[in-house]
């Protein structure tokens, strides 16, 4: 895997530019679906002319966009960036679009033919997908302790109240109304009640308040495993494996871990590999055989295009924003 424009170079049409051939087939756009919190997240934008995001560098705040090019082995993907952060993010292109994610143990003969049908055939139609590694802490934990025993839709219709609040806009060349996520700072200053009228109870606003007390302390789990960025998440009060699971898959391109607690993926698991409903502890069994790689399979299973049957009942929607 190759960068063929290193450092990165100043284009006309942005501050920093860089081309990135990952030396395989490669989907941006099943690569980037994890990422987005829905197709209505203000900080992402899916367009015909590519992937926008809008985000917090180290060096400040940045508009990227990546559009895909070539095919098979010569795929390609293009980075522009504009804004005080824009070096900064093309130099972590690679990292994020999954350049250090390594199938090879997954698709070695002799695991692979431990794995269920559905899944083998899943992994031949999906050869280019890669698990994404944003390495930004904070923008992955606050929209998933959102998350946290609510629907997704109560949880992106509080984020996105929350993002047109206090998010600013995105810098230079942008799509209309994308905009860079609140800072740590930015999201310890908002006031009890905006989390109240974005829907957000006091036990997940207090969560969001006490993890970003320690900002700097997260932002540095980047460097660390997933394993150990993950127990260290844990170790503040209201982050739970779920939370830290779904941090990590996002910001480490974790292959293997699970999000125990998810009201769906138990029973998703189960009837995919069985047939059959299962519950939290069913499913860790369940998945047992393929530790170390458990979360490329469920991956595997969501894009093999199996939907668990839909009787009973569902997750009511609250809205106390009114109370």
């Amino acid at each position: 895997m190759t960068i063929a424009d290193a450092p990165p170079l100043v284009a006309a049409a942005a501050d920093a530019a860089v081309r990135w051939h990952p030396g395989a087939p490669f989907r941006l756009d099943q690569t980037m679906f994890p990422l987005m919190r829905g197709n209505a997240d203000p900080s992402f934008a899916a367009h015909s002319s590519g992937f926008w995001m809008a985000f917090t560098a180290a060096s400040g705040p940045v508009t990227l966009r990546l559009s895909g090019g070539g095919s098979g082995s010569d795929s390609f993907v293009e980075a522009q960036a504009w804004g005080p952060g824009a070096t900064d993010a093309v130099a972590g292109v690679p990292r994020l679009l999954g350049a250090d994610d390594d199938w090879s143990a997954f698709d070695e003969p002799a695991f692979h033919a431990t794995l269920p049908r559905r899944v083998t055939e899943a992994r031949r139609r999906n050869l280019a997908v890669r698990l994404p590694s944003t390495g930004r802490v904070v923008d992955s934990l606050v929209p998933t302790i959102l998350e946290q025993k609510v629907t997704t839709l109560e949880a992106r219709r509080g984020y996105r109240y929350l993002m047109y609040r206090y998010g600013t806009p995105a810098p230079g060349k942008a799509p209309a109304g994308l905009l860079v996520p609140p800072t740590a700072r930015q999201w310890l200053a908002i006031p009890s009640w905006e989390w109240h009228k974005a829907g957000v109870g006091p036990q997940r606003s207090a969560t969001v308040m006490r993890a970003l007390q320690s900002a700097v302390a997260l932002e540095r789990l980047a460097a660390l495993d997933s394993v150990q960025a993950g127990a260290r998440m844990q170790t503040i009060p209201g982050i739970g494996v779920w939370t830290a699971a779904e941090v990590v898959q996002r910001t480490h391109g974790c292959p293997d871990s699970i999000s125990v607690g998810d009201y769906h993926l138990a029973s998703y698991v189960g009837y995919a590999l069985t047939g059959q409903k299962t519950d939290d502890a069913g499913m860790i069994e369940l998945l047992e055989p393929w530790r170390g790689q458990r979360q490329r399979l469920v991956r595997m299973l969501y894009l093999s295009g199996f939907r668990k049957p839909t009787f009973g009942p569902r997750m009511t929607v609250q809205d106390h924003r009114h109370h």
